[in-house]
Protein backbone atom coordinates (compact mmCIF):
# COMPACT_ATOMS: atom_id res chain seq x y z
CA UNK A 1 0.00 0.00 0.00
CA UNK A 2 1.41 3.40 -0.94
CA UNK A 3 0.69 6.51 1.03
CA UNK A 4 1.31 7.89 4.49
CA UNK A 5 3.51 5.83 6.82
CA UNK A 6 2.06 5.20 10.26
CA UNK A 7 4.32 5.40 13.34
CA UNK A 8 3.94 4.62 17.00
CA UNK A 9 4.97 7.56 19.21
CA UNK A 10 6.78 5.27 21.65
CA UNK A 11 8.89 3.51 19.03
CA UNK A 12 12.65 4.03 19.66
CA UNK A 13 14.73 5.90 17.11
CA UNK A 14 16.32 3.54 14.57
CA UNK A 15 19.97 2.77 15.30
CA UNK A 16 20.97 4.20 11.93
CA UNK A 17 20.10 7.64 13.28
CA UNK A 18 22.17 7.45 16.45
CA UNK A 19 25.47 8.84 15.19
CA UNK A 20 24.12 12.11 13.78
CA UNK A 21 20.90 12.63 15.70
CA UNK A 22 23.00 13.89 18.61
CA UNK A 23 24.11 16.87 16.49
CA UNK A 24 20.65 18.43 16.53
CA UNK A 25 17.70 19.09 14.29
CA UNK A 26 19.40 21.43 11.86
CA UNK A 27 16.91 20.46 9.12
CA UNK A 28 13.81 20.48 11.31
CA UNK A 29 10.85 21.87 9.39
CA UNK A 30 12.27 20.98 5.98
CA UNK A 31 10.45 18.50 3.74
CA UNK A 32 11.88 16.63 0.82
CA UNK A 33 11.59 13.85 -1.71
CA UNK A 34 14.28 11.18 -2.07
CA UNK A 35 14.14 9.11 -5.26
CA UNK A 36 16.26 6.03 -5.89
CA UNK A 37 16.16 3.85 -2.78
CA UNK A 38 16.40 0.20 -3.87
CA UNK A 39 17.82 -1.36 -0.69
CA UNK A 40 19.77 -0.44 2.44
CA UNK A 41 23.00 -0.08 0.44
CA UNK A 42 21.59 2.56 -1.92
CA UNK A 43 23.20 5.99 -1.99
CA UNK A 44 19.66 7.38 -1.84
CA UNK A 45 19.07 5.57 1.44
CA UNK A 46 22.29 6.97 2.87
CA UNK A 47 20.95 10.42 2.00
CA UNK A 48 17.48 9.72 3.38
CA UNK A 49 18.78 8.44 6.72
CA UNK A 50 21.02 11.46 7.28
CA UNK A 51 18.41 13.98 6.19
CA UNK A 52 15.90 12.36 8.54
CA UNK A 53 18.45 12.15 11.36
CA UNK A 54 18.96 15.90 11.09
CA UNK A 55 15.23 16.49 11.42
CA UNK A 56 13.84 16.65 7.87
CA UNK A 57 10.53 15.05 6.86
CA UNK A 58 11.04 12.54 4.05
CA UNK A 59 9.00 11.16 1.16
CA UNK A 60 10.41 8.03 -0.51
CA UNK A 61 9.53 6.31 -3.77
CA UNK A 62 9.76 2.73 -4.97
CA UNK A 63 10.11 1.49 -8.55
CA UNK A 64 7.53 -1.30 -8.65
CA UNK A 65 5.77 -3.92 -6.52
CA UNK A 66 8.89 -6.09 -6.36
CA UNK A 67 11.08 -3.26 -5.10
CA UNK A 68 8.42 -2.13 -2.64
CA UNK A 69 9.09 -5.19 -0.48
CA UNK A 70 12.65 -3.89 0.03
CA UNK A 71 11.87 -0.17 0.30
CA UNK A 72 8.81 -0.27 2.59
CA UNK A 73 10.73 -1.57 5.65
CA UNK A 74 13.38 1.10 5.09
CA UNK A 75 10.69 3.78 4.91
CA UNK A 76 9.36 2.57 8.24
CA UNK A 77 12.86 2.46 9.71
CA UNK A 78 13.44 6.16 9.07
CA UNK A 79 9.82 7.12 9.69
CA UNK A 80 9.25 8.46 6.19
CA UNK A 81 6.04 10.44 5.89
CA UNK A 82 5.19 9.17 2.40
CA UNK A 83 6.00 6.11 0.31
CA UNK A 84 4.92 6.48 -3.30
CA UNK A 85 5.33 4.48 -6.54
CA UNK A 86 7.54 6.01 -9.21
CA UNK A 87 8.86 4.62 -12.47
CA UNK A 88 10.26 7.66 -14.27
CA UNK A 89 10.08 5.85 -17.62
CA UNK A 90 6.28 5.80 -17.40
CA UNK A 91 4.51 8.99 -18.55
CA UNK A 92 2.62 10.79 -15.81
CA UNK A 93 4.19 9.07 -12.82
CA UNK A 94 6.54 11.93 -11.91
CA UNK A 95 3.64 14.38 -12.02
CA UNK A 96 1.55 12.04 -9.85
CA UNK A 97 4.24 11.99 -7.15
CA UNK A 98 4.45 15.77 -7.02
CA UNK A 99 0.68 16.11 -7.07
CA UNK A 100 0.54 13.86 -4.01
CA UNK A 101 3.24 15.89 -2.27
CA UNK A 102 1.33 19.09 -3.03
CA UNK A 103 -1.79 17.52 -1.55
CA UNK A 104 -0.07 16.21 1.60
CA UNK A 105 2.52 18.92 2.29
CA UNK A 106 1.70 21.90 0.10
CA UNK A 107 5.39 22.82 -0.23
CA UNK A 108 8.81 21.24 -0.69
CA UNK A 109 12.36 22.09 0.37
CA UNK A 110 14.51 19.55 -1.47
CA UNK A 111 14.57 16.78 -4.04
CA UNK A 112 17.29 14.10 -4.12
CA UNK A 113 17.50 12.38 -7.52
CA UNK A 114 19.62 9.23 -7.29
CA UNK A 115 18.62 7.10 -10.26
CA UNK A 116 20.46 6.00 -13.39
CA UNK A 117 20.02 3.23 -15.93
CA UNK A 118 21.49 1.96 -19.18
CA UNK A 119 20.69 -1.30 -21.00
CA UNK A 120 23.35 -3.85 -20.13
CA UNK A 121 24.27 -4.65 -23.73
CA UNK A 122 24.87 -0.95 -24.45
CA UNK A 123 26.62 -0.21 -21.17
CA UNK A 124 29.12 -3.05 -21.60
CA UNK A 125 30.06 -2.16 -25.17
CA UNK A 126 31.96 0.69 -26.78
CA UNK A 127 30.05 3.96 -26.87
CA UNK A 128 30.58 4.06 -30.64
CA UNK A 129 28.53 0.87 -30.84
CA UNK A 130 25.68 1.77 -28.44
CA UNK A 131 22.19 1.65 -29.86
CA UNK A 132 20.07 4.73 -30.43
CA UNK A 133 17.33 3.25 -28.30
CA UNK A 134 19.68 2.37 -25.45
CA UNK A 135 21.30 5.80 -25.42
CA UNK A 136 17.94 7.58 -25.41
CA UNK A 137 16.67 5.35 -22.61
CA UNK A 138 19.78 6.05 -20.52
CA UNK A 139 19.41 9.80 -21.11
CA UNK A 140 15.70 9.81 -20.27
CA UNK A 141 16.01 7.90 -17.00
CA UNK A 142 19.37 9.24 -15.83
CA UNK A 143 19.17 12.87 -16.96
CA UNK A 144 15.83 14.08 -18.32
CA UNK A 145 13.94 12.70 -15.33
CA UNK A 146 15.88 15.18 -13.16
CA UNK A 147 14.75 18.02 -15.41
CA UNK A 148 11.17 16.79 -15.22
CA UNK A 149 11.34 16.60 -11.43
CA UNK A 150 12.72 20.13 -11.31
CA UNK A 151 9.81 21.29 -13.47
CA UNK A 152 7.24 19.85 -11.08
CA UNK A 153 9.16 20.84 -7.94
CA UNK A 154 9.61 24.50 -8.89
CA UNK A 155 6.09 25.71 -7.96
CA UNK A 156 6.27 23.85 -4.64
CA UNK A 157 9.74 24.96 -3.63
CA UNK A 158 10.23 27.53 -0.92
CA UNK A 159 13.15 29.99 -1.14
CA UNK A 160 16.33 28.21 -0.09
CA UNK A 161 15.22 24.93 -1.65
CA UNK A 162 17.68 22.51 -3.22
CA UNK A 163 17.60 20.08 -6.12
CA UNK A 164 20.38 17.48 -5.99
CA UNK A 165 21.30 14.71 -8.41
CA UNK A 166 24.02 12.05 -8.25
CA UNK A 167 26.84 12.00 -10.77
CA UNK A 168 30.22 10.27 -11.07
CA UNK A 169 33.82 11.20 -11.91
CA UNK A 170 33.37 9.46 -15.29
CA UNK A 171 31.35 12.49 -16.43
CA UNK A 172 34.48 14.63 -16.42
CA UNK A 173 37.30 12.14 -17.07
CA UNK A 174 37.46 8.89 -18.99
CA UNK A 175 37.03 5.96 -16.60
CA UNK A 176 37.61 2.53 -18.09
CA UNK A 177 34.41 0.48 -18.36
CA UNK A 178 32.09 3.39 -17.48
CA UNK A 179 31.42 3.67 -21.19
CA UNK A 180 28.15 5.32 -22.35
CA UNK A 181 27.26 6.51 -18.86
CA UNK A 182 30.11 9.02 -19.11
CA UNK A 183 28.36 11.17 -21.74
CA UNK A 184 25.03 10.69 -19.97
CA UNK A 185 26.38 11.92 -16.62
CA UNK A 186 28.17 14.78 -18.40
CA UNK A 187 24.76 15.88 -19.72
CA UNK A 188 23.37 15.63 -16.19
CA UNK A 189 26.13 17.85 -14.77
CA UNK A 190 25.58 20.41 -17.52
CA UNK A 191 21.85 20.34 -16.78
CA UNK A 192 22.63 21.14 -13.14
CA UNK A 193 24.45 24.31 -14.17
CA UNK A 194 21.67 25.51 -16.46
CA UNK A 195 19.01 24.74 -13.85
CA UNK A 196 21.01 26.71 -11.29
CA UNK A 197 20.86 29.73 -13.58
CA UNK A 198 17.18 29.38 -14.39
CA UNK A 199 16.04 28.81 -10.82
CA UNK A 200 18.47 31.10 -9.01
CA UNK A 201 16.13 34.10 -8.95
CA UNK A 202 13.55 31.98 -7.14
CA UNK A 203 16.08 31.11 -4.46
CA UNK A 204 16.31 27.46 -5.57
CA UNK A 205 19.80 25.95 -5.58
CA UNK A 206 20.91 23.02 -7.75
CA UNK A 207 23.80 20.60 -7.27
CA UNK A 208 25.35 17.42 -8.55
CA UNK A 209 26.99 15.26 -5.89
CA UNK A 210 29.65 12.95 -7.28
CA UNK A 211 30.42 10.03 -4.96
CA UNK A 212 33.33 7.71 -5.47
CA UNK A 213 32.59 4.13 -6.55
CA UNK A 214 30.87 1.99 -3.96
CA UNK A 215 29.11 -1.35 -3.89
CA UNK A 216 25.52 -0.54 -4.77
CA UNK A 217 23.08 -2.57 -6.82
CA UNK A 218 23.11 -0.01 -9.62
CA UNK A 219 26.91 0.05 -9.80
CA UNK A 220 27.09 -3.73 -10.00
CA UNK A 221 25.80 -3.50 -13.57
CA UNK A 222 29.01 -1.80 -14.73
CA UNK A 223 31.47 -4.18 -16.35
CA UNK A 224 34.69 -4.98 -14.48
CA UNK A 225 33.38 -3.03 -11.49
CA UNK A 226 35.84 -4.64 -9.09
CA UNK A 227 38.64 -3.07 -11.12
CA UNK A 228 37.04 0.36 -10.69
CA UNK A 229 36.82 -0.19 -6.93
CA UNK A 230 40.44 -1.32 -6.74
CA UNK A 231 41.53 1.71 -8.78
CA UNK A 232 39.70 4.05 -6.39
CA UNK A 233 41.45 2.57 -3.36
CA UNK A 234 44.85 2.57 -5.03
CA UNK A 235 44.73 6.07 -6.55
CA UNK A 236 42.69 8.20 -4.15
CA UNK A 237 44.61 10.27 -1.57
CA UNK A 238 42.43 8.69 1.12
CA UNK A 239 43.37 5.18 -0.09
CA UNK A 240 39.82 4.04 0.59
CA UNK A 241 36.24 3.96 -0.64
CA UNK A 242 33.62 6.30 0.76
CA UNK A 243 30.31 5.07 2.17
CA UNK A 244 26.69 6.12 1.79
CA UNK A 245 26.66 7.86 5.17
CA UNK A 246 29.44 10.21 4.07
CA UNK A 247 27.48 11.09 0.96
CA UNK A 248 24.37 11.62 3.08
CA UNK A 249 26.13 14.11 5.35
CA UNK A 250 27.28 16.18 2.39
CA UNK A 251 23.74 16.19 0.98
CA UNK A 252 22.41 17.32 4.38
CA UNK A 253 24.91 20.19 4.33
CA UNK A 254 23.78 21.26 0.84
CA UNK A 255 20.12 21.13 1.84
CA UNK A 256 20.75 23.14 4.99
CA UNK A 257 21.30 26.87 5.40
CA UNK A 258 25.08 26.58 5.67
CA UNK A 259 25.28 26.12 1.88
CA UNK A 260 22.99 29.06 1.08
CA UNK A 261 25.74 30.80 -0.93
CA UNK A 262 26.36 27.82 -3.21
CA UNK A 263 24.65 26.62 -6.38
CA UNK A 264 25.50 24.96 -9.69
CA UNK A 265 28.43 23.01 -8.25
CA UNK A 266 29.56 19.43 -8.68
CA UNK A 267 30.49 18.29 -5.17
CA UNK A 268 32.89 15.33 -5.04
CA UNK A 269 32.67 12.84 -2.18
CA UNK A 270 35.34 10.37 -3.28
CA UNK A 271 38.26 10.54 -0.80
CA UNK A 272 40.01 12.86 -3.27
CA UNK A 273 40.03 10.49 -6.25
CA UNK A 274 38.93 13.21 -8.70
CA UNK A 275 42.03 15.37 -8.11
CA UNK A 276 44.41 12.71 -9.35
CA UNK A 277 45.91 12.96 -12.86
Amino acid sequence: MSGTIAHHPNDPLPKVWDEDSRIGDMLKGKRGLVVGVANADSIAFGCATKLRAFGADIALTYLNDKSKSYVAPLAQEIEADLLLPLDVSQPGQIKAVFDRIAQEWGSLDFVIHSIAFAPREDLHGRIIDCSREGFLQAMQISCHSFLEMAHHAEPLMRPGGALISMSYHGADKVVNHYNMMGPVKAALESSVRYLALELGERGIRVFAVSPGPMRTRAASGIGHFDEILDMAVTRSPGRRLVDISEVGRVVAFLVGGAASGMTGDVIYVDAGLHIMA
